[in-house]
């Protein structure tokens, strides 16, 4: 199986920029396709953005869509979470997962699709 590892989180201030990382070991990361999720403190967490195994598929949930942007590097085990314009709202907890979906192309924005977890890393956007 899989394990995941997420950096890059951190407090920065509404208007500004944060990548996060989310690094692979114990299996090669082309085998899933990859989401981010967040979750708020009393939220449920939700689906933030996606990508399929080949890289070729994304979505975006709506509140984030066209201001983070997902892309992965299938040689280095990483998939890569850019988020521009931070906005308070987008404050949480943010966790890579991965489905072992057997499509390249595949993608899916439900939580229960998603097989492993990683540990989660703090956004706070905040003045």
């Amino acid at each position: 199986q899989v394990q995941l590892a997420e950096s890059g989180g951190g407090l920065v201030r509404p208007g500004g920029s944060l990548r996060l990382s989310c690094s692979a070991s114990g299996r090669a990361m082309n085998n899933y396709a990859m989401g981010w999720f967040r979750q708020a403190p009393g939220k449920e967490r939700e689906f933030v953005s996606g990508i399929s195994r080949n890289g070729g598929e994304t979505a975006h949930g709506d509140s984030v869509k066209g201001r983070f942007t997902v892309f992965r590097d299938n040689s280095r085990n990483v998939v890569f979470l850019q988020m521009d314009a931070l906005k308070p709202e987008d404050t949480g907890v943010y966790f890579c997962a991965a489905d072992r979906t057997r499509w390249p192309t595949n993608l899916s924005t439900h939580i229960s699709d998603y097989d492993y977890w990683g540990q989660g890393t703090q956004v706070t956007v905040s003045s």
